[in-house]
């Protein structure tokens, strides 16, 4: 995919080490020819993201809150300041109190509900107004992270399965909204993977077996078929796909029940 991505730039947001899927995404583009900024929230997240950032040539780093409409502004206003215009944003944020992905999802809590779904759902919406007019002189592409638990009862998935449920309908208004001007919208669904947000959920290591051994293909996604995903999905040779929710998880979900051997 040498040059997929020469000559475009883009932001990308939520790496939190060198697991996360937004790290195996902005390696990729890189790799492709992309120029890259980044979005952390906090020190901590930012000390570890400054070497992973600057190994793809990046030294643009932006610290941002997504559920502060002033921090938001700030590191858009400062992303235009450097950019006039961007081709591509990657939202790879989510979050729930891991207190609440065990047991059962009746007892989801009011605070976390609203919390889980602000940061997992709307902050994405966020995210496409305030990049919209760095896309509308030459289009663009905006993409993000959700699961097959949106759709389906995962075990202690729980309040994250409705925010990905409203984060995929999101793709597809945004979608709808943004095409006209050329901004193309889409979702990856990876299966489960050994990252920093995967392991908060409860049973994650009995989850991630279980995929692995009915997946079709008998094997979980890696970073680097979801970071081809996503070059494909933000170059040139993605102009006619938008408001999809591409799976790239070995094709468990298209499974009914588990294989034959596992029954």
């Amino acid at each position: 995919m040498s040059d997929m991505l020469k000559g475009k730039r883009g932001l990308i947001m939520g790496v939190a080490n060198e697991r996360s899927i937004a790290w195996g995404i902005a390696k990729a583009m890189a790799e492709a020819g992309a120029e890259l900024a980044f979005t952390y929230q906090g020190e901590a997240f930012g000390s570890r993201l400054k070497p992973l950032a600057e190994s793809v040539g990046s030294d643009f780093m932006v610290d941002v809150d997504v559920t502060d409409d002033a921090s938001l502004d700030l590191a858009f206003g400062n992303l235009a300041a450097r950019w006039p215009t961007i081709d591509f944003v990657v939202h790879a944020i989510a979050f729930s109190d891991k207190s609440e992905l065990t047991g059962r999802f009746l007892n989801t809590s009011r605070a976390n509900f609203k919390h889980s779904l602000d940061i997992s759902a709307y902050s994405f919406i966020e995210m496409a107004r305030r990049a919209h007019p760095l896309m509308v002189a030459n289009g663009g592409t905006l993409l993000t992270l959700t699961y097959q638990g949106s759709n389906k009862v995962v075990p202690n998935y729980n309040v994250m399965g409705v925010a990905k449920a409203a984060l995929e309908s999101a793709t597809r208004y945004l979608a709808n909204d943004l095409g006209p001007e050329g901004i193309r919208v889409n979702a990856i669904s990876p299966g489960p993977m050994k990252t920093l947000a995967g392991a908060a959920i409860g049973g994650a290591r009995k989850t991630y077996k279980h995929t692995d051994q009915n997946a079709p293909m008998r094997a979980n996604a890696t970073l680097e078929a979801v970071g081809g995903t996503a070059v494909y999905l933000a170059s040139d040779a993605g102009a006619c796909t938008t408001g999809e929710i591409i799976h790239v998880d070995g094709g468990y979900h298209v499974l009914g029940m588990p294989q034959a051997e596992n029954l």
